[in-house]
């Protein structure tokens, strides 16, 4: 029975979401076609970032209509605490859509709303304060990933796929539910947000995705059996994620930026300024959050040894260095500047009349110094004979062979 009702609410959420979104994208396209020419497209712009409420509402109704019709099973009251601390966080990010807030405030909010997931689940205090920083960490590194068409949605479907088969694998049905439905979900979102995007999913539908994804995570790990190595195999779902927040808080560090500000220099704009396509950066995104889901789920069903984990995480550092070297900040241009003279000082060729400044005679360059006079107790020179030289008289006129002095 549990199956079957998690199935059904899987395509409830896909159902839901489709008709939601095809719904947001007309009225993006009537609120952008009823502007005037040349307007600013504030209002369809809006709208198309509001497209990620339609995976809130899909996800969210059929998740807790599965939950009231009992496919949560015994997780009933973890998967209740779940969507509660993700429609909190929605409503942060639907708020943040229309009107910015502060980092502080996003991140309290955020910790609430992990705190109350984790403590109707029943985790032990040190448990419970591990899993509240890391659904807080990987929240935000999923939120940046909205950078690109597709690429939110694409990474977060690889990674549902991969935590609906862990939660799968020890027969825990109850907890596989929020992530079926959220693949679900973004499934139908994908037909709307690949490449020419329609709808965007905004700050509200990353932070939803990221929590549910983190939430998910946080609780299959917590119930794992100790064989199952969940430790270490969990984490690796999000390798995508934490590598472009990584990349981001290493780069802005090193170019000496803000750190929370938008500077274009994430994954998916670094693969662009490589040639590679909107939809091949989505493509790309996806085989490698693919090829981490999968290394973790082999790890966690005890296919692979734990070491093997090891494989998708020093591939996704070696990335990082690699993306390191592609230039993503602009230097802005340099211009000359004229050094104004200091306050007080007229600059050389004006004249100070009252309060204004005229120009002024050419100064004119100064003549070589002549030689130093001898001193008048200096005895005169003499010629060969002893008699002391008497000058010529003066004439005016230069003597032959010699320099008139020009001073």
């Amino acid at each position: 029975m549990n199956v079957l009702g998690i199935i059904a609410s899987g395509a409830a959420a896909l159902f839901i979401t489709v008709v939601l979104a095809k719904g947001v994208r007309r009225t993006a396209l009537r609120a952008g076609a009823a502007q005037e020419p040349g307007a600013r497209p504030s209002r369809a712009g809006v709208v198309r970032r509001l497209g990620g409420t339609t995976v809130v509402l899909g996800v969210g109704a059929a998740a807790a209509a599965g939950t009231g019709l009992g496919a949560a099973g015994g997780s009933g009251r973890a998967v209740t605490g779940l969507l509660a601390g993700a429609v909190i966080v929605a409503a942060l990010g639907l708020v943040h859509d229309v009107r910015p807030l502060g980092v502080p405030l996003r991140v309290a909010v955020q910790t609430a709303a992990a705190t109350l997931a984790v403590c109707l689940a029943g985790l032990s205090p040190v448990a419970g304060v591990l899993a509240v920083i890391g659904i807080v960490a990987v929240t935000q590194a999923f939120a940046l990933l909205d950078t690109s068409d597709g690429v939110l949605a694409t990474v977060g479907t690889v990674t549902a796929a991969g935590l609906l088969t862990c939660a799968a694998l020890d027969g825990r049905t109850g907890l596989a539910l929020p992530p079926a439905v959220l693949l679900a979900g973004l499934i139908g979102f994908l037909l709307h947000n690949w490449h020419p995007a329609r709808i965007r999913p905004g700050a509200c539908g990353s932070l939803f995705t990221g929590f549910v994804l983190a939430s998910s995570g946080a609780l299959v790990l917590a119930e794992a059996p100790p064989e199952r190595a969940a430790w270490i195999a969990l984490p690796v779902l999000a390798t995508v994620a934490l590598a472009d927040a990584a990349l981001v808080l290493v780069s802005r560090r090193r170019a000496v930026r803000p750190l929370l500000q938008d500077c274009g220099d994430h994954i998916t704009h670094r693969l662009r300024r490589l040639r590679v396509t909107v939809p091949g950066v989505a493509v790309v995104l996806g085989l490698w959050a693919g090829a981490a889901a999968l290394t973790g789920t082999l790890v966690y069903a005890e296919v692979l040894h734990p070491a093997f984990a090891l494989v998708p995480v020093t591939g996704s550092a070696a990335a990082v260095v690699a993306l390191l070297r592609i230039p993503a900040y602009v230097a802005p241009p340099v211009t000359a500047t004229r050094r104004r003279p200091p306050t007080g000082t007229v600059p050389t060729g004006t004249v100070r009349t009252g309060t204004s400044l005229r120009p002024g005679p050419k100064p004119v360059p100064a003549a070589p110094e002549s030689p130093a006079p001898a001193p008048a107790t200096a005895e005169p020179p003499r010629t060969t004979s002893g008699r002391p030289t008497v000058p010529p008289p003066p004439t005016g006129r230069p003597a032959v062979g010699l320099t008139a002095d020009r001073s």
